[in-house]
């Protein structure tokens, strides 16, 4: 499936319109990730273990909605939207979104 943020396809127009897809994801970030990230802060350098975290949520949240978009008769997202933030107490979970238009071309 054609997946892009752009809301056309160069040289593909859209034959049909049939709506808005959308995927969650919202993953917990463990107690050891959170101390080995402040460490990081502290002596500086990336959080590989976050980033890791982070790609899988996305990963998910996308493939969740291309699944949507399969089952209304689909080939291709247009116009796709990430959205993260952190939710729960603390703001110890990540939730991502991934939003788009569903499309066939």
């Amino acid at each position: 499936m054609l997946k892009t943020t752009t809301n056309t396809v160069e040289g593909r127009p859209v034959k049909e319109y049939l709506g808005i897809v959308t995927g969650e994801t919202i993953i917990g970030a463990n107690f050891i990730k959170d101390f080995f990230a402040g460490i990081r802060d502290i002596v500086g350098g990336r959080s590989g273990s976050y980033e890791k975290v982070l790609r899988e949520a996305k990963n998910s949240a996308m493939e969740e909605m291309e699944q949507r978009a399969k089952q209304m008769g689909a080939n291709a997202i247009v116009g796709i939207d990430l959205d993260y933030e952190t939710v729960g107490p603390n703001g110890g979970m990540l939730m991502v979104t991934a939003s788009g238009t569903a499309v066939t071309i």
